[in-house]
């Protein structure tokens, strides 16, 4: 029997922090277009993936590229130009051949774990699918299934609603205004849904980049209503970073955690 999800909690959390974001967490994962309203008949948007204390500087490390992925306004997936990493930041870069808007997201999932073996502390990662790794004679077993999701959004030309469209599975961003069409100023709604169910209650942090030169990081907290939805209105023009993130306890007494980022232009009236 899986240990339940208090015990699962107290014994992943330095594990689960390096896994996925979470309010004990300082650093914010982010993917930063140069651009996210572009014309013409195509373009290139270079974009920048990182961890970091403070928004959108390049102050802690580089987010893996391994589990990109870009959907084109027809809804199939895209091959990006990988650039390479550095010490802070990795970098891609996108073609953008057709007209409409290109989602460009990090998804990563799955489960990790902890368990003893003749009194020896082990460490385990896979699927559900691979639990039957763990011995039966182990003890001790705290497992966790985590999903996250870190996303962009870009637009060639006049907006589309193709690869806006969600997977149905974590937590995902719905939106009700489109992401390439907000300005300051004015509000602009979202919804936020946990394996396509609203996300009812859920704290969605909302705050704008260029964190490190304010004295205040200036984070909106906000409350998802009953059908998942949340207003976002920016003061100022400029590049907007939203986190949030679900836990659950799950079947077989295995603990869940979901979180989402995002990083949103908001333009000048």
């Amino acid at each position: 029997m899986f240990a339940k999800p208090s015990l699962i909690a107290i014994g992943l959390a330095v594990g689960l922090a390096a896994v996925l974001p979470g309010k004990a967490e300082a650093h914010r994962r982010w993917l930063l277009p140069s651009a996210t309203v572009l014309s013409g008949d195509s373009a290139t948007v270079s974009v920048d993936a990182a961890a970091s204390n403070e928004l959108f500087s390049f102050d802690h490390r580089p987010m893996p590229l391994n589990d990109l992925q870009v959907i084109g306004p027809d809804g199939q997936p895209l091959q990006p130009k990988i650039i390479g990493s550095g010490e802070h930041r990795s970098v891609f870069d996108v073609s953008l051949q057709q007209p409409g808007t290109y989602r460009l997201a990090i998804v990563n999932g799955g489960m990790m774990g902890f368990y003893e073996l003749n009194g020896e502390p082990r460490r385990w990662r896979g699927t559900r699918a691979q639990l039957n790794q763990i011995p039966p004679e182990a003890t001790n077993v705290r497992v966790s299934e985590n999903n996250g999701r870190t996303e962009t959004f870009v637009t060639l030309g006049a907006p589309t609603e193709t690869a806006l469209r969600p997977s149905g599975s974590g937590l995902e961003m719905i939106p009700v205004t489109h992401p390439n069409d907000l300005v300051a100023g004015e509000p602009a709604q979202m919804r936020f849904v946990i394996d396509g169910q609203p996300a009812a209650g859920l704290e969605v942090e909302f705050v704008e980049g260029g964190t490190r030169y304010r004295d205040e990081a200036g984070i909106q907290t906000l409350t998802t209503a009953a059908d998942g939805t949340v207003t976002l209105t920016a003061p100022e023009a400029g590049m907007y970073y939203i986190e949030a993130s679900h836990a659950e306890e799950g079947p077989s007494d295995i603990g869940r955690r979901a979180s989402y980022t995002a990083v949103l232009e908001f333009l000048p009236l």
